[in-house]
């Protein structure tokens, strides 16, 4: 088992990697419970194939557990489904010391987070992530919320974990589309600030795709080293953290686009968002070109969506994609920042990006489909 260290003061947190950790759950989380009970919440895709695993993994230890079991898919990061998970954990007497688990993807950790920081003012939880997004990316870091029709992420809390557990055996059980989709986060953070790792991940990408521990283990450790580091220097998105955000600004447009539903994953999302900052990064001149066709080449090769044109079905044109960007969260004084790249590993953030050429680069791309 590897072990990071997300060094908040106060808030200090591991994130332990390895197989077979949903087994030996009791004795990891054990140590933190002021009584021995837990109230999990998952979904239905994820309790068939890793509740019961959870259960065992907590009675070995004589940590009883209830569940409650939402439906699958982006539209539970929502209103009711946040309504109806706080009055579950308020039915099942949750209580200040007590600690909640999120057993799943980024949508059922988002909710959940979100649910056990306004629950009687803040309680405690720890991850559990079942996916390769979730383990890389949006399990660590306490950032917690639902959706509004308005845009992704609009509402919800800063709520740091307690622990975060990632099982690198529950990865087998992803399809290769949602696998990719994962994989997107990951090779973000090789663009975003460690050149190093995109070329390592150049190399072992396809071994990470068929399911080389090892390499998966690797990974999943160097993205979360990554993230810690940023959000220990900056935990509430005030300037580095938004580093994180690399494709993000193009991405959440265009799963507001398509109804955040299974046209476009989050991670084929940010995928397509990564390839277009990097060549709007070059039409302005801040990188060479070899690099967004380095990106666009990777991407490819690991058979993922990489332009406009790889997303079925209608998209706005233009002027609509960049009226869904305004609703991004990095909007500051009504101007938009983009996370652009000097090269592979340079990110930075910026608002000085002219809209006439944001709108050429989304005319053009669209224009290909």
């Amino acid at each position: 088992m590897e072990t990071v260290h997300v060094g908040l003061e106060g808030r200090e947190y591991d994130i332990h990697i390895g197989p077979g950790l949903l087994a030996k759950s009791g004795a990891l989380i054990g140590p933190m419970l002021a009584r021995k009970q837990v109230c999990v919440v998952t979904d239905e895709n994820v309790a068939a194939l890793h509740l019961e695993t959870l259960r065992e993994g907590l009675a070995a230890d004589g940590i009883a557990m209830e569940a409650l079991v939402l439906p699958a898919g982006e539209s539970t990061k929502s209103w009711a489904y946040l309504e109806q998970t706080v009055e579950w954990l308020l039915a099942q007497r949750v209580e200040r010391k007590d600690v909640v688990v999120a057993l799943g993807g980024g949508v059922i950790g988002d909710l959940t987070g979100f649910a056990a920081a306004v629950l009687r003012r803040g309680v405690g939880f720890l991850q559990i992530p079942t996916s390769l997004l979730a383990q890389v990316d949006s399990s660590v870091g306490g950032k917690t919320g639902i959706n509004s029709p308005l845009g992704k992420n609009l509402v919800g809390a800063f709520h740091q974990p307690r622990l975060v557990l990632a099982d690198i055996d529950v990865l087998g059980t992803l399809t290769p589309r949602d696998f990719l989709a994962g994989y997107g986060e990951v090779v973000k953070y090789g663009m975003l600030g460690d050149a190093n790792f995109f070329e390592w991940l150049e190399a072992q990408g396809p071994a990470l795709a068929t399911g080389d521990e090892e390499a998966r283990i690797a990974a999943v450790k160097r993205s979360c080293e990554m993230k810690a580091e940023i959000v220990v220097r900056d935990e509430t998105e005030q300037g580095d953290r938004a580093l994180l955000n690399l494709g993000h600004t193009f991405c959440h447009a265009l799963e507001a686009a398509t109804g955040y539903g299974d046209r476009l994953l989050h991670g084929e999302g940010v995928a397509v968002g990564c390839a277009l900052a990097f060549e709007l990064s070059m039409r302005l001149g801040l990188c060479a070109q070899e690099a967004p066709s380095r990106v666009r080449e990777h991407l490819r090769a690991m058979g993922m969506k990489v332009d406009l044109k790889d997303i079925e079905g209608e998209l706005p044109d233009a002027d609509g994609l960049l009226d869904l960007m305004g609703q991004d969260k990095k909007v500051v004084d009504g101007q938009l920042r983009f996370i652009l790249a000097h090269g592979i590993g340079e990110a930075f953030v910026t608002a000085d990006v002219p809209r006439d050429m944001v709108r050429q680069l989304l005319v053009e791309e669209l224009s290909r489909r």
